[in-house]
């Protein structure tokens, strides 16, 4: 499988940084399988996904998405309010249509964020999804509803943050915490460093205007377009951040969707129960 990098540039400005990994012997209509990442990781934590996938006829595409990982966005003050999911829907657009060929079928996968970054994508672009489309998979994730702001303090410092300098969290990110929020019953001690890399490396503003763009999330105009199209819905039964109720609402608002629940999973799915996640990806391929 070939390797490459590649710098998107979305319509208002954003610069993606995008990698594609193509089987030697793709063409213009072998599959494309494009995967979006969740809030503050980077494409790294579909990592797995794509090793596992390597031998399969499939042209994989991964990104980090605008303020993640090597992507670009610079906020002035006055900005933070209006970053939305809307914009990664567009961002979605914009890698599709620089680096698929455009007689390849496409299937969609997302994680948390990049859950919302589909079906964004399925709002704004039905035409698309409807030409193209060939399933999607959405891994714990919802359309609304996200629980954001139980903790005391918790959206006035995200505001704080949104508001600051583009530092990055670094050691300030306790990895104690995360494998509790983030991760089940037995998660892998090389699974959350990475996942705490991701989340340190990611850049405080970043952190503090997609928690707003989260908690103002409502993208079920998708539900029209994605009703068109099989949809798997996955999500780990421990999952804090959008626990099962909301996959279970997603999938019920959905008529082919279908909704697996993984037993003592948490909300990092593609570390956690990667063959899972590639078994329902390989299903619409």
């Amino acid at each position: 499988m070939r390797h490459e990098s590649r710098r998107v540039v979305a319509p208002d400005g954003a610069v993606l940084a995008v990698y594609v990994h193509t089987p030697s012997t793709a063409g213009p209509q072998t599959p494309t399988l494009v995967l979006a990442h969740g809030w503050t990781l980077s494409h790294r934590s579909w990592s797995p996904v794509v090793e596992a996938l390597a031998d399969d006829p499939v042209r994989i595409v991964t990104w980090d998405q605008r303020g993640h990982g090597r992507s670009r966005l610079r906020l002035r003050r006055k900005e933070v309010d209006t970053v939305s999911i809307d914009h990664l829907g567009t961002d979605l657009a914009a890698v599709v249509d620089s680096v698929v060929p455009p007689s390849s079928p496409l299937v969609l996968a997302g994680h948390s964020m990049g859950g919302m970054t589909v079906m964004s994508y399925a709002a704004q672009f039905p035409t698309a999804v409807a030409a193209r489309v060939r399933g999607v998979v959405l891994v714990s994730t919802a359309a609304h509803g996200i629980p954001l702001g139980r903790r005391v303090g918790e959206a006035r410092l995200m505001r704080f943050l949104a508001r600051g300098l583009p530092l990055r969290g670094g050691r300030a990110i306790p990895a104690r915490s995360q494998r509790a929020f983030l991760f089940g019953e037995s998660a892998d001690p090389g699974h959350v460093r990475e996942t705490v890399r991701q989340v340190g490396r990611t850049p405080l503003t970043t952190m503090g205007a997609f928690y707003g763009a989260i908690s103002r999330l409502d993208v079920r105009a998708a539900f029209t377009a994605l009703g068109q199209v099989p949809v798997t819905v996955l999500v780990g039964e421990r999952d804090q951040l959008t626990p099962p109720s909301l996959s279970r609402r997603l999938a019920e608002d959905l008529p082919h969707a279908s909704l697996t629940v993984v037993p003592g999973a948490g909300h990092m799915l593609t570390y956690e129960a990667t063959d899972t996640v590639v078994a329902a990806i390989r299903a619409h391929l």
